[in-house]
């Protein structure tokens, strides 16, 4: 009986958290929609894209996997107030972000978060990643694996350093789930079918991507 009561509480606990109180994914959607975001980002999954040519169309990225890969208080925050991520604009190699992604006003943004959060995966499996300092991360991420040529980081001191070609990981701790890093190390190809990042499964050990992805989950 006591077992049954715990596991009946922890899954209340994961209700909880997975979908806050008052959450209306439906209204988000709604508001989604209605602002014609689905015009940039595609929602409903899996991947669509079929050849390169289908990829270049695109004309922002793909959020049919929102839930599992944002954290949600960033989630909701970013909505509220967007701060650029990509340095340069989506599929170019040349022209700058505007920095002028629309942004819903009041309880828009909580909908829409609450409806991107509703967006998950099965190929990403909870409790993976426990955020914590990697040192062999760190030196796998800088050294073996060419992850500073496309995204920056800040190092021990604040330091900026890295290339602009990919989404910023400044922040990475607070915007990206741990165990989304993970599964996308993995697996990069569900996710992202025709993608400039490569693909280290396979290449590196097991433990050097769980490294990586441990290192990620702490970079601020």
């Amino acid at each position: 009986m006591k077992l049954m009561i715990a596991i009946f509480a922890g899954a209340l606990v994961g209700a909880a958290v997975s979908a806050p109180a008052g959450a209306s994914p439906a209204d988000g959607k709604k508001v989604f929609e209605g602002q014609k975001c689905n015009a940039c980002h595609y929602t409903d999954g899996p991947a669509k894209e079929k050849s390169i040519a289908d990829q270049l169309a695109k004309k922002g990225p793909e959020l049919w996997y929102a839930g599992s890969k944002f954290q949600r208080p960033w989630l909701e925050g970013w909505l509220t107030k967007p701060e650029i991520i990509r340095s340069l604009a989506y599929n170019s190699l040349t022209d700058k972000n505007k920095g002028d992604h629309p942004k819903p006003a009041g309880a828009d943004a909580k909908n829409v978060a609450d409806f991107l959060m509703s967006l998950t995966t099965k190929e990403v499996k909870a409790g993976k990643i426990k955020p914590k300092r990697s040192l062999k991360g760190r030196l796998v991420f800088n050294k073996k694996m060419p992850c500073t040529g496309c995204h920056r980081s800040a190092g021990k001191k604040g330091k900026v350093s890295g290339g602009i070609s990919g989404p910023t990981l400044i922040g990475a701790a607070k915007r990206l789930n741990p165990d989304w890093v993970f599964a996308y190390l993995n697996n990069p190809t569900f996710f992202k079918p025709f993608k400039a990042m490569p693909t280290f499964a396979g290449i590196l050990k097991a433990k050097d991507i769980k490294n990586v992805a441990t290192h990620v989950s702490t970079l601020k």
